[in-house]
């Protein structure tokens, strides 16, 4: 039996016409929007619905699953130190149901995870969602900023690479870590959403 797969996309500043054509010419089906908050001032076309009523134009359903699987959890149990916790945000009950409607779907539709940054190695639909679907049996790929698709796998080299983990030998320095696991660690960590930094953002601090 051939594997379930899911692509991810990022909105990122992409005329409405641009991201339209890439859902087009990955056959999605079913675009599901992972953005905590469904909005954007700054390219309007991606708030919530007029993207719906655009996706709906072409035979494309939206689906919002940011409560479920968004990166800014309204559950305060899901934060350490002010600052959103990957690893308490996948074991919620919340986390959880959502995965499971990814999978359900997964079956049905070509699906696609919608979030806002154009490069998968900044968002945590690559270093959150999609190491638990693939986990679960889901090929995953993401279409990146330049339209082309990026698997996981390749992706987890890409994030190797970026943080200098990829030249540590077999029996390196990271003791107790596998060299990925460690990697999806300290990214899910700096993308973490932070609500003091976001306050003093706010405050122009």
């Amino acid at each position: 039996m051939a594997s379930k797969a899911v692509y991810t996309i990022g909105s990122g500043n992409r005329p409405i016409e641009d991201f339209l054509g890439l859902v087009r010419q990955y056959g999605i089906e079913t675009v599901c929007d992972v953005r905590s908050s469904p909005y954007s001032s700054r390219f309007p076309h991606f708030t919530r619905e007029p993207l719906s009523q655009a996706l709906s134009g072409i035979d494309v359903k939206y689906v919002s699953l940011g409560n479920e699987l968004g990166a800014r959890p309204s559950d305060p149990d899901l934060y350490e130190d002010g600052r959103a916790s990957y690893k308490a945000m996948a074991n919620s009950a919340a986390f959880r149901q959502g995965i499971e409607r990814v999978e359900i779907g997964a079956e049905k539709y070509t699906l696609a995870l919608l979030c806002a940054e154009k490069d998968p190695l900044d968002c945590h639909r690559a270093i959150l969602i999609s190491p638990v679907l693939v986990a679960s049996g889901i090929v995953v790929n993401h279409i990146d900023a330049g339209g082309r698709v990026e698997n996981q796998i390749e992706l987890e080299a890409r994030l190797l690479r970026k943080l200098g983990l990829d030249q540590i030998p077999l029996f390196g320095s990271l003791s107790d870590s596998d060299p990925i696991e460690h990697a999806y660690s300290r990214r899910g960590y700096e993308l973490a959403y932070d609500i003091e930094a976001e306050y003093r953002t706010r405050l122009g601090r």
